[in-house]
């Protein structure tokens, strides 16, 4: 009997089968465009700039108006996605309406919504803020606690707020307090090149002092609402022009 030769067709076809699939190209597939990497700050620069906000401005204060770290967190909470500026024209009615924690505990959510309804997102930081004022009555009898786990564990509080509460009231130092004027201001003066606060954060806290963390924020969201608007710098007339890069200035804007 003659062997039978190889099954080419088959073995062509198997062979076939194996070869990878081409990629696809096109429009959808384009890469999307590096983030432009910064140079590291100059020490001396941030050094500098450091000292020149102190000098001009030796006793920040938080901008949020409040009497004591009740009134401070929940001028927080109410400060998301709102300014400062709104928020001190809605607390007055709802510390004269709900002094304390067990006060607002105790509140209706529709009364709540009322009084905090011009900070927008009202319904949702009504009821974090009846939720955080429930578990400090319950839990830690009445009273803020000072402990970073502890003021995660209140509905409405993240990171951001628990710095702001523990930094301004007992000054305790955890991080840098990143803000929309601390994040754009610290982009235009090259300090980061980052757009997520938590990013901003640590790359803040590897530049600034930790005795100046909590000073830092308050400082430079006074010069942003003084000196460095948003879309007209005031870049003539500032005291930290010879220290700026100006990132991200449009020359005709300042």
């Amino acid at each position: 009997m003659t062997p039978r030769g190889p099954a080419r067709g088959k073995s062509k076809a198997r062979a076939d089968r194996k070869q990878p699939a081409a990629k696809k190209t096109g429009a959808s597939k384009q890469k999307a465009p590096r983030k432009r990497r910064l140079p590291p700050p100059d020490p001396a620069r941030v050094a500098e700039l450091l000292a020149r906000l102190e000098a001009n401005d030796p006793n920040p204060e938080c901008a949020l108006d409040h009497a004591n770290p009740f009134e401070l967190i929940a001028a927080t909470i109410l400060s998301a996605q709102c300014t400062d500026e709104r928020v001190n024209m809605t607390t007055p009615a709802l510390f004269a309406r709900f002094p304390d924690a067990a006060s607002l505990a105790a509140a209706e959510q529709e009364q709540v919504e009322e009084l905090v309804r011009s900070t927008g997102f009202f319904r949702n930081k009504a009821k974090n803020l009846r939720g955080m004022a429930a578990r400090v009555t319950e839990v830690f009898g009445g009273e803020i606690p000072q402990a970073m786990d502890d003021l995660l564990s209140l509905p409405g509080v993240a990171r951001k707020t628990a710095n702001v509460v523990r930094g301004v009231c007992w000054r305790l130092a955890d991080g840098v307090v990143v803000d929309t004027h601390v994040g754009r201001i610290s982009r235009r003066w090259g300090l980061t090149a980052e757009t997520d606060p938590v990013k901003v954060e640590a790359e803040l806290m590897a530049l600034v002092p930790q005795a100046q963390w909590i000073d830092y924020s308050h400082r430079v969201i006074r010069f942003g609402r003084r000196t460095c608007d948003a879309r007209k710098p005031l870049c003539g007339s500032c005291e930290l022009a010879d220290l700026c890069p100006r990132i991200g200035v449009d020359d005709a804007a300042s």
